[in-house]
């Protein structure tokens, strides 16, 4: 072997074979779904049922939030230009960085770091995350996962601890995660656990390194960055003046799902 030879464990190509984590992609179409392939190429083993529900609401959670976040800002704004489709979408994706997109990170280290507080302290968890904000407030920081600059109260929040109480995946995370907001509201601000941090406190529950937090909200928004492009493309002129917030909402609307 050469010294530039390398070994990667994800996945083996050959004639007429294809396999990710050792297992025949073949034989996994049309029987696992997206969100377990996810699970499978980070975890290198495929989820049970609960947990690929679970990831797959996570992943619908984020899919979009408007045409207000930087991303999305940034792909119209490239696209309107004439750029091409990868283009456009490539901007959008780097605009995601540590103040969009990277409270999850952030607030899974926190939830983690708390955790071990608990642990090693042997006190509860509303008096670990009470030190941990007076900590935060001491050096001038913010605790990422709280408070939302539209919503008073998450309801991708409520629908996702909702599920994973149905899928008994509720455990001492999502109670931590909790304690924040009974801590915050002590000190006279209503700071509810937005989507993020449902999703941080989610992501440690299922034992993910937070270092792929920011991951999910990639693949998450992926799919409403190509929507938002798409529409720029086919429905305005291009090089058009762009407002980061006049925009008005001309879409269906109150539809009801039923399975």
């Amino acid at each position: 072997m050469s010294d530039l030879h390398w070994k990667s464990a994800i996945t083996k190509v050959e004639p007429n074979r294809l396999t990710i984590r050792g297992y025949q992609l073949d034989e996994l179409i049309g029987h696992v779904g997206y969100a377990s392939m996810v699970y499978l190429l980070f975890k290198g083993e495929l989820p049970d049922k609960k947990r690929a529900k679970m990831l797959e609401a996570i992943l619908v959670s984020s899919v979009d939030h408007g045409t207000t976040p930087p991303s999305v800002l940034s792909a119209i704004t490239v696209a309107s230009s004439g750029a091409p489709l990868n283009a456009a979408v490539a901007a959008g994706i780097l605009a995601i960085s540590k103040f969009h997109g990277g409270a999850i990170e952030d607030c899974m280290h926190v939830l983690i770091s708390t955790m071990n507080l608990t642990q090693s302290k042997n006190i509860s968890y509303n008096d670990a995350a009470k030190e941990q904000i007076n900590q935060y407030k001491t050096a001038g920081k913010r605790i990422s996962g709280f408070g939302h600059r539209i919503h008073t109260q998450d309801p991708r929040t409520d629908r996702l601890f909702s599920l994973a109480h149905e899928l008994n995946i509720d455990g001492e995370y999502i109670k931590l995660a909790n304690s924040f907001v009974n801590e915050f509201a002590k000190t006279g601000k209503k700071l509810p656990l937005n989507v993020d941090g449902a999703i941080a406190a989610l992501l440690c529950e299922m034992d993910f390194d937070p270092q792929l937090a920011n991951a999910f909200f990639m693949i998450a928004r992926l799919p409403g960055l190509v929507a938002h492009v798409y529409e720029e493309k086919t429905r305005y002129k291009p090089m058009r003046k762009i407002h980061p917030s006049d925009v008005e909402y001309d879409g269906v609307i109150n539809r009801k799902f039923e399975e």
